[in-house]
């Protein structure tokens, strides 16, 4: 799988702009505030329909502009396709696959696959829950649509769940509907941990290798599921059902108290070890971006054994954020994978061995390809 080109309009700083691209390096430079990060952005938006940056589409659009056109060209499994993305003020973003136009946005998922890496990543391992679930729900959703579907309805079962318990407070006579909607939120919740788990297990076990070669055999990197459930056997979609509904029920005051559903996926979190103790706590910087690093190239691997091709490989200013045998480690663990790298200085990558690199410079949104 291969990104041909990028056409931008009236995106961030772009006011237009079409890029073609090697389909091995991609060597993105120039100063900071020019617009490369704008690309990666772009990109990573025609494959998961959002922005690594915000939330908002509307900070998408250039300045006294009230839309923008985002699209790309891709080679996946040996045949063209095309992606668009146009958003319009007030409007919901408008997608079409191959100048098809798609209603819902789960039906993105898996035409282009992306693994992006930038500084920001380092908060999967410092900040809250929240972070982590959203990393392994974007990874998993490119490769199972399903599994995105599966989130979409377990946040409306969710918010409907968690109205009614606000409603009960005045009308006690509506408890008795409680379990129609604990058996409801199980079973959508039970697939989603069951392919949490398997992910998570499967992530673990490859970052883990990775990790232990880059740091010559010094660190151990471990990731754990901690569901709110127990976690023992959750392969089984029935058996994690059985085990929410019995949450529930033991939960049932201190849900009715506080008026919030406490138990659930959205819940979920999941530890990272480095020598069986918490990383966030006891890592230093280094060995934070080290770690996170070793689980995007192991992400990176699940998706080629899953789909059968890489996946395109975006690093957004990472290469000075690593040392230098983290970097050699990571050149020489990318090749045969199409890779977008932004950075601020080409010199180093001058002296490598690098087969068809594209540099492309950027200055305030216009684009310069150099041989």
């Amino acid at each position: 799988m291969y990104i041909k080109s990028l056409s931008l309009k009236d995106f961030r700083n772009y006011k237009n702009a079409f890029i073609l691209f090697s389909k091995n390096l991609n060597i993105i430079y120039g100063n900071n505030a020019q617009g490369k990060t704008n690309i990666i952005e772009a990109i990573f938006l025609c494959a998961s329909g959002r922005s690594h940056r915000t939330s908002k589409d509307i900070e998408m659009v250039s300045i006294n502009k009230n839309e923008f056109n985002v699209s790309v060209e891709l080679i996946k499994e040996e045949e063209n396709k095309s992606i668009e993305m146009k958003y319009e003020t007030g409007k919901k973003k408008m997608i079409r696959i191959n100048e098809i136009p798609v209603v819902r946005i789960g039906n993105l998922m898996g035409n282009l696959i992306a693994v992006i890496f930038s500084p920001e990543d380092i908060m999967i391992v410092k900040e809250g829950p929240a972070l982590r679930r959203r990393f392994i729900d974007i990874s998993i959703s490119q490769l199972k649509p399903s599994y995105f579907y599966d989130l979409q309805q377990y946040n409306k079962i969710l918010l409907q769940r968690n109205t009614l318990l606000k409603e009960i407070q005045f009308n006690r006579s509506l408890i008795e509907t409680l379990e129609i909607w604990d058996e409801k939120i199980s079973e959508t919740a039970a697939r989603i941990m069951k392919v949490r788990n398997s992910f998570l297990f499967e992530l673990n076990q490859k970052a883990k290798d990775i990790h232990y070669k880059i740091t010559n055999g010094c660190e151990e990197l471990d990731i754990k599921y901690n569901p709110s459930i127990d976690k023992t056997d959750l392969s089984d979609a029935e058996n994690i059902k059985n085990k929410l509904m019995a949450e529930f029920s033991k939960m049932r005051n201190a849900e009715l108290k506080r008026c919030i559903t406490m138990v659930g996926p959205h819940r979920d979190d999941y530890d990272i070890l480095l020598n069986g103790l918490n990383l966030k706590i006891y890592g230093s910087q280094g060995q934070q971006r080290t770690a996170v690093l070793s689980i995007k190239l192991a992400e990176i691997e699940i998706i080629k054994n899953i789909i059968g091709e890489n996946p395109v490989l975006l690093l957004d200013d990472v290469m000075s954020e690593l040392d230098l045998e983290r970097r050699e480690f990571l050149l020489e663990n990318i090749k045969n994978i199409q890779t977008f790298i932004t950075c601020t200085e080409k010199d180093v990558f001058m002296n490598k061995k690098l087969d068809e690199a594209l540099f492309i410079h950027v200055e305030d949104g216009n684009v310069k390809i150099e041989n």
